[in-house]
């Protein structure tokens, strides 16, 4: 391809990259330094014949007006929003690790600062749910691509429905499946005979929930990738395998899973990123009092009378750190996976 036909070709694609990728990282980056004016506050002295003279503090207007029509974006503050006690909290860490005397002290102490209450809750739906998600679609995948054609229709039509409906809307299902007068909330109560049993005022059955939607959700979309690998299988290495005599699992795992690494390393790339940005799960659930994630952090910062553009801000950069070194380890084995098959 010439080069002049690759670069009209691939303009458009340059142009929407920088207009809804790079210019928002960078205004996002440029407001998380950056904080809302303070207040001009004037004294003004009233004298009466009775009291005598008070002194009152009031906001001037005019002024306060003034400054934030001169330099709207705010003024700068460096990283004073990153290490504040709502996010890195780097001044509570360190005085919590002076006074701790081990590790399970440190870490416990560590998860009542919110904004590591946050990074735990996501951090551990990320890790659980990713490797679920990529097993389940494998397995999935698996026993659909075995099945009779008549019926494999039917069967992949039903499971893909938990990846069709909406996320919020088959959260909010879920969540009123678990309530005690749902369906799941009814039968529990019923298996370990406590009719007070809720699965709402756990924080340890509400992240279970979680992770079980987040599984159930995401499924579907490994299942469709790695049924679409399958169907790419060369028929010759499988009857290879078989009259080697080897066995299903031995096909698997010397013939099939080889052939879908790249897949899987896809897959694991695309639930990374979605996982660490968990928030519909949280919002469907009303569990915010018992899971907390980075992104509904985000949301609880830009909501509400007194827009906190700046700690939203900070918080979408640190997220956006998190992203990248989790990706980092799948990306590195791409790219060696990439330059072996150049060579």
């Amino acid at each position: 391809m010439k080069h002049s036909t690759f670069i009209w070709f691939f303009s458009p694609t340059a142009l929407a990259m920088l207009l809804f990728i790079a210019f928002p990282i960078v205004s996002v980056l440029v407001q998380s330094v950056h904080a809302p004016h303070k207040a001009v506050l004037v004294e003004v002295e009233t004298c009466t014949p009775l009291v005598g003279c008070t002194i009152e503090t009031s906001i001037d207007q005019e002024a306060t007006r003034a400054i934030r029509e001169e330099k709207p974006i705010g003024r700068f503050i460096g990283l004073e929003i990153f290490s504040d006690r709502g996010h890195l909290a780097i001044s509570e860490v360190s005085k919590i690790w002076s006074i701790s005397e081990n590790f399970n002290e440190f870490f416990t102490k560590l998860g009542n600062l919110p904004f590591y209450r946050a990074m735990a809750f996501t951090l551990t739906f990320t890790f659980i749910v990713t490797p679920l998600v990529v097993i389940v679609g494998f397995l999935i995948a698996l026993n659909v691509n075995a099945l009779h054609d008549r019926i494999k229709g039917v069967v992949v039509f039903f499971s893909l429905l938990p990846f069709v409906i909406t996320p919020l809307i088959g959260a909010l299902v879920l969540f009123w499946m678990i309530d005690s007068r749902g369906i799941l909330g009814s039968a529990i109560q019923w298996i370990f005979a406590d009719p007070n049993l809720s699965l709402k005022a756990s924080t340890g059955l509400m992240w279970i929930s979680l992770i079980v939607y987040g599984v159930w959700h995401a499924a579907p979309f490994a299942f469709v990738i790695f049924y679409a690998g399958l169907q790419t299988l060369p028929a010759d290495q499988l009857e290879a395998a078989q009259i080697d005599g080897a066995t299903r699992a031995q096909q698997v795992r010397y013939v099939v899973l080889p052939h879908l690494m790249p897949l899987v390393s896809f897959v694991a790339l695309i639930q990374l990123m979605d996982n660490f940005r968990v928030f519909e799960p949280i919002v469907g659930f009303n569990a915010s009092a018992h899971a907390q994630s980075l992104s509904w952090f985000i949301f609880n910062d830009l909501g509400g009378e007194t827009r906190q553009l700046s700690s939203a801000s900070a918080t979408s950069v640190l997220t956006i750190i998190g992203v990248t070194i989790l990706l980092l380890p799948v990306l590195r084995r791409t790219w060696r996976d990439f330059m072996e098959k150049a060579k």
